[in-house]
């Protein structure tokens, strides 16, 4: 969704949010603007399905979920969307967003979390969440998840059984692993028929990738 074709309450907030977004942005790859513009993209895929979402609520959301963002092993990650949501909403309130909505936002960057796993009660949130994990998916998500691993010093798969067939998962040691201890559970946890739907196509890319990784390591599938 450009701005030029983005309703006036959303082409008057877009470049607000954006630079709030850009000015609580770290040196992570993996949640940078680029990040954010997707989940927005994505967000407003889902919108067209549901009229009934207040897509400002929605975009705001998307732009400033991110603002707090601590490590995957960081010992506080699972309270980051709550101090995101906080964060939000006193720079939101700043700026004259309007207060009514700012409980709307506060809730979908609380619940938009799999750190967090707080259960999201509103359309808005069901959107948001969605719409951040369907970026885990795909080859973007595919790209995410190896860059993570780099930043963590995991290794990228283990050496004789790259597939787990006779070992534990541990996703924290080998990238590889991660694809079945959490992405391939993605669809299923969709808020979303629509975001169900998309998580499904973008899944059957790491499938594929995770058995041409297993046949290029050199163990037969």
């Amino acid at each position: 969704m450009t701005t030029s074709c983005l309703p006036p309450s959303l082409e008057l907030w877009q470049p607000r949010l954006l630079a709030l977004a850009k000015a609580g942005l770290g040196d992570d790859s993996a949640h940078d603007i680029n990040h954010l513009q997707r989940v927005w993209r994505n967000a407003s895929v889902l919108l067209r399905e549901y009229a009934q979402a207040d897509a400002l609520t929605v975009m705001a959301a998307c732009y400033l979920h991110d603002l707090v963002n601590l490590p995957k092993n960081h010992p506080e990650r699972h309270l980051a969307s709550r101090q995101a949501a906080s964060l939000a909403c006193r720079q939101l309130a700043e700026l004259d967003f309007p207060a009514d909505k700012l409980p709307g936002v506060a809730h979908a960057i609380e619940t938009h979390s799999f750190s967090a796993n707080l259960p999201p009660h509103t359309i808005e949130a069901q959107i948001v969440q969605d719409a951040d994990r369907i970026d885990a998916l795909g080859a973007v998500g595919l790209a995410r998840l190896f860059y993570t691993a780099a930043r963590m010093e995991s290794a990228l798969a283990h050496g004789s059984d790259p597939l787990a067939a006779q070992r534990p998962l541990d996703d924290k040691a080998y990238a590889l692993d991660h694809i079945v201890t959490k992405l391939d559970k993605l669809p299923g946890k969709m808020q979303t028929r629509a975001g169900r739907a998309l998580a499904e196509r973008r899944l059957a890319v790491l499938t594929e990738f995770r058995a041409a990784f297993a046949d290029e390591w050199g163990v037969a599938i």
